[in-house]
């Protein structure tokens, strides 16, 4: 997630300095970018360029603010308003799909204040169908249902999923086995359904879940064995609340082609490896993605396992899990549009 943080006060600026650090350390925050005062201006520039706003303001300023912006629950950003004072972290806009109520809880644990969400799904401990699609990076065809399968939801409705029989929803089953939230799901499979879409039903309304490619980048020293990338892998999976079987494929550079840890991954996984050639990562520009003066120095090129993972996982796909290492793996995870 790309945060912009911006505030109106010298406490509040101080306040924003002190959470972009402490979000910083977080490997799911891929940046963090700070801006102050001339909020009119800078929400204009930043409104569509960012996965997440935090303003440090009142709240009537906010909404002034963004009022002429907003367009849809799909495209909006997270918006949090928080005080000046770091009392109170209030999810404003996109709180499902946009990610805000879990930023939420992320930030106010981070300041130590008291989170203020208000969707209705939330409050009374239901399971939102854009929560499911969001927290298992599903797209969803019919946007425009969303808000009759959650009104369908908090009326203790059943909802009638379809999955095709061929297919490996592991993770959609490892989900819904753990999380609190109240929902009433009926699961069938069936040869009719397309393999790559979950069909939704309640009542005669439908949508349709598109599961996002989701690709893991991996760096790491020669001679790391399976079980030692693996370990790493689970860090960041467990991070994510992400299951193994929710993965599409692993990446690399094309120096890695012969590292036997990478491949037994990938067998024991029982999915693809890409290992991209090393003119393509030459060629690859990204603003957030980090660069290694030190990978540079050795192979030409500033990165292995974000770049990867981006090109793998296709045009416009963006970063969930930024870069991070531990004891000669480097791990990042990429997902598609």
């Amino acid at each position: 997630m790309k945060i912009a943080i911006i505030s109106v006060s010298f406490k509040g600026k101080k306040l924003a300095h002190q959470l972009k650090e402490k979000l910083d350390k977080d490997s799911t925050i891929i940046s963090t970018v700070l801006y102050h005062k001339n909020v009119r201006k800078y929400f204009q520039l930043i409104f569509y360029e960012y996965d997440a706003i935090i303003a440090i303001m009142a709240s009537g300023i906010l909404v002034r603010s963004i009022a002429p912006l907003i367009e849809s629950k799909v495209t909006d950003p997270a918006i949090l308003n928080i005080d000046d004072n770091g009392n109170f972290v209030i999810s404003v806009l996109s709180g499902h799909l946009g990610g805000a109520n879990e930023l939420c809880g992320k930030v106010s644990r981070l300041i130590d204040a008291t989170p203020v969400i208000t969707t209705s799904t939330d409050v009374n401990k239901k399971l939102g169908i854009d929560t499911l699609a969001k927290d298992l990076y599903l797209s969803i065809s019919n946007t425009n249902e969303i808000l009759h399968f959650n009104k369908a939801i908090l009326d203790n409705k059943r909802i009638f999923i379809k999955l095709n029989d061929k297919s490996n929803y592991d993770y959609l089953y490892e989900y819904l086995s753990k999380v609190t939230l109240e929902i009433d799901v009926l699961i069938s499979q069936s040869s009719k359904i397309d393999p790559n879409e979950i069909l939704c039903r309640v009542e005669n309304h439908e949508l349709t879940l598109i599961p996002k490619k989701i690709i893991v980048g991996i760096g790491c020293r020669r001679g790391k064995k399976c079980e030692e990338i693996e370990e790493k892998l689970d860090m960041a999976l467990n991070t994510l609340n992400l299951s193994k079987s929710r993965i599409n494929g692993l990446a690399s550079a094309e120096i890695k082609k012969d590292e036997k840890g990478i491949l037994n991954l990938a067998k024991k996984l029982d999915i693809s490896v890409n290992f991209v050639e090393l003119d393509k990562l030459r060629l690859f520009s990204s603003k957030n993605v980090q660069k290694s003066e030190f990978v540079y120095s050795k192979f030409g090129i500033y990165g292995v396992c974000e770049p990867s993972a981006l090109i793998t996982a296709g045009f416009d796909s963006k970063l969930i899990y930024k870069k991070t290492q531990n004891d000669g793996v480097t791990i990042s995870i990429a997902v598609s549009k």
